[in-house]
């Protein structure tokens, strides 16, 4: 048994992303699980959203969930010049169905007949709903986009607010960051476990830390040296790659230098997209799906080759502080699938946002067919809290947690079994001695599929008499899945 701070849990949800809780374990092991594609939430169909950006997003607002998704008419195969045009607007009740508005904020061709909310003049708008307590009323909404080079001579992050999340305004003339690149979606939004601003930013990952960005000339270099040439098939960064940065604020306007984020040992992989969303079910939990970009492969199809060499696919990080990210999944979280026209450079993103469809269902939603006729938005589902698993099989096995400090007084189970599998659980003090009373032996086995089971031993459920103190949970799977485990009053 290992040593050091009991963490002190209260009443929040524990899920499995990483192997925080799991103090040792025998014929277990952590499984990710892929989201399931279901039906497309938004398609191109009007002459100013023909084309879908892969920069997207979705927020909710009361009972109204809201998605911005970057657009722009048909253009070349090398899409819209100097930037996506506009920003359009969806909303929907269920996280399923989507409507695209009339809302008379943005002219197009001498009309303001549209979903539109943003024209710029800048690009990459990626908004949010501020749940800053001391926000301004007339600021209940922000967002960041990307400057045109006529500010300052650079590209930069310009700060905008609006009252409703449909009129934009700019809060600063000039860029507030100019320490680039930003060519992708910087996503910010309001951090209640920093009680900061962050925003999660185009950057460069290099092992030694050599390469620099040149915000005026927009290229990388090695230190010292000239830019790696392109190449055609995929700017190297100097030897780097593509990656992600974290900055912190007060107020929106005063910024900290921009952070890589660290994933530690894992290998390093061209990351377009980053897709940050704070967990709400499990306070301090921030997951990610960034768009991992193979630049020197090129699948052999016609779409593909009639594009930019390089495919992607979805990947899936975890973070317990919103800097360090677990990279323990290595596989693809969303592949291209059977669809050809997935199989070409950057043809599944993933935006941030994850939005409750059902009691027992999550959602998603991925940009797919780049550049196509048939590009849209796919919802992807989940189990609730269904991301990470610890799985045994037939033939069992065991994980005990660390030590913590809890608040409630019945345990909460999501877990899964087969008809023959089964869930038991053991409450034990900090050194590993079972609590009496709580032994497996009085547990009540659990089977079947809950969201919510409550785990119950010879003389019931209320675990209150041990709250306060610090325990372990040791659990017997058997062809079952355990996802998350939380205390509840």
């Amino acid at each position: 048994m290992t040593g050091g701070q009991i963490e002190n849990i209260g009443s929040d949800r524990q899920l499995f992303l990483d192997d925080h809780w799991i103090d040792s374990s025998a014929g277990v092991a952590r499984v990710l699980h892929e989201p399931v594609a279901e039906n497309i939430a938004l398609a191109a169909e009007h002459p100013w959203d023909q084309i879908l950006s892969a920069y997207h997003l979705v927020l909710g607002d009361g009972s109204r969930w809201r998605m911005y998704y970057l657009c722009s008419g048909r253009g070349d195969e090398d899409g819209p010049p100097g930037g996506w045009q506009y920003c359009g607007y969806a909303e929907s009740d269920d996280g399923i169905e989507w409507t695209k508005p009339e809302l008379g904020v943005v002219e197009v061709d001498g009309s303001k007949c549209n979903n539109l909310v943003y024209a710029g003049p800048h690009t990459e708008f990626a908004p949010f709903l501020d749940d800053n307590p001391d926000a301004q009323e007339g600021e209940r909404y922000k967002a960041f986009a990307v400057s045109k080079r006529a500010l300052e001579g650079v590209r930069g992050l310009v700060p905008l607010a609006s009252p409703d999340g449909l009129s934009w305004r700019q809060l600063s003339e000039k860029p507030v960051m100019v320490d680039g690149p930003f060519d992708s979606h910087n996503v910010p939004f309001w951090d209640a476990q920093l009680g900061k601003y962050v925003v999660y930013a185009r950057g460069v990952g290099n092992p030694d830390g050599s390469v620099l960005y040149s915000a005026e000339k927009g290229w990388f270099a090695p230190a010292g040296g000239d830019p790696e040439p392109d190449g055609g098939i995929g700017r190297e960064f100097g030897g780097g790659v593509r990656w992600i940065r974290r900055a912190v604020s007060d107020d929106f306007i005063d910024w900290s230098p921009l952070e890589p984020i660290d994933c530690g040992d894992a290998p390093f992989e061209h990351l377009y997209t980053n897709a940050c969303t704070p967990y709400d079910r499990a306070p301090g939990t921030y997951l990610m799906f960034p768009s991992r970009f193979v630049p020197h492969r090129t699948p052999d199809n016609d779409i593909a080759r009639a594009a930019t060499p390089g495919v992607n696919d979805v990947v899936f990080m975890s973070s317990r502080d919103g800097i360090n990210f677990d990279r323990g999944f290595m596989e693809a979280y969303i592949r291209p699938g059977l669809m050809v026209e997935n199989w070409r450079e950057r043809g599944v993103y993933v935006g941030s946002g994850i939005v409750q469809t059902s009691p027992k269902e999550l959602s998603i939603y991925s940009r797919q067919h780049r550049y196509l006729p048939s590009v849209h938005i796919r919802r992807y589902s989940i189990r609730t809290d269904g991301f990470v698993s610890v799985n045994a099989g037939y033939s069992g096995g065991e994980l005990t947690t660390r030590p913590f400090v809890f608040s409630g007084s019945s345990l909460e189970l999501n877990y899964s079994t087969s008809a023959v599998g089964s869930v038991r659980v053991e409450l034990q003090d900090e050194e590993g001695r079972t609590l009496p009373g709580y032994g497996m032996d009085d547990c009540t086995e659990m089977f079947g599929d809950e969201i919510n089971g409550t785990a119950r031993w010879t003389n019931g459920s209320d675990v209150s008499s041990v709250a306060g103190r610090p325990v372990r949970l040791r659990f017997a799977l058997a062809d079952a899945d355990l996802y998350a485990f939380k205390f509840n009053p």
